[in-house]
């Protein structure tokens, strides 16, 4: 797994102190498993390729820590793992790194798309009947691709790099409903903008069974989709689509 190891300084200013923040500094830690049926393509140069994906359990995990400190953003930092393994019978040509792959031949790639959220955000409300959070998320990848065929007769194995930040609006709501400890919440990122269109989602349902003044527990269920319509990030093209149901636990301090 690739490991990552960058700062971020992001700032935000000139907006309305309308947060309500923490009055107390809170922790958030959580981990969630994420089954995923990925589809898609993605190229170099020339034409998308498409590739039949195996379906894959991922791995997430997050911190977030809110603050009382007025206009300063609270922050929230989110590992995602994403390698997707396919393979295709390449029905046109196909030129990747420095080949060009035959056609009517069986290509497989790993494309490992790992990465990480940077989330900076402000609470508009924050109850326990209802919390907004609103603010940006700049979603950061280092990340390769792998595709191993033929050329003229001979295996051959192509690897092509990549990375960037790419920008996105995030919002963040949920609902509790009293006496139960149970929530409904939605989380986003999203941008479109030209020809590249990022979209990762999540809503789902909470339980906090562990409620006292130490420690809060809960777990979370629901649905992650993510999309990857990327227009020349780093000379890399795609148009992938995971999806599937996830399931975690967050423990707030």
């Amino acid at each position: 797994m690739k490991k990552y190891c960058l700062a971020a300084a992001l700032s935000l200013a000139c907006l309305t102190p309308a947060a309500h923040a923490d009055t107390l500094l809170g922790l958030y830690l959580g981990a969630e498993g994420w089954q995923n049926d990925p589809e898609g393509s993605f190229a170099e140069k020339g034409n998308l390729q498409s590739f039949d994906f195996e379906d894959e359990t991922f791995s997430s995990f997050y911190a977030a820590l809110e603050h009382p400190v007025p206009l300063v953003p609270n922050v929230k930092l989110k590992y995602t793992e994403l390698e997707l393994v396919g393979s295709t019978t390449l029905t046109d040509t196909f030129e990747f790194g420095d080949s060009n792959f035959t056609v009517g031949t069986q290509a497989n790639t790993v494309a490992d798309l790992n990465h990480i959220d940077y989330i900076f955000y402000y609470e508009l409300f924050d109850n326990d009947l209802v919390s907004f959070d609103f603010g940006i998320n700049a979603k950061q990848f280092d990340a390769d691709v792998v595709v191993t065929g033929d050329v003229n007769g001979s295996q051959v194995t192509e690897t092509v790099d990549f990375s960037g930040f790419v920008p996105l609006g995030y919002l963040r709501a949920e609902v509790g409903l009293p006496l139960t400890g149970l929530s409904v919440f939605a989380e986003g990122s999203l941008l479109a903008i030209d020809d590249s269109k990022v979209q990762d989602y999540q809503i789902g349902v909470a339980w906090e069974f562990i409620d006292n003044l130490a420690v809060d527990v809960a777990v979370r269920a629901g649905y992650r989709s993510l999309v990857l319509e990327l227009d020349d990030i780093d000379d890399f093209d795609s148009d992938i689509d995971a999806s599937g149901p996830f399931a975690g636990l967050q423990v707030h301090f």
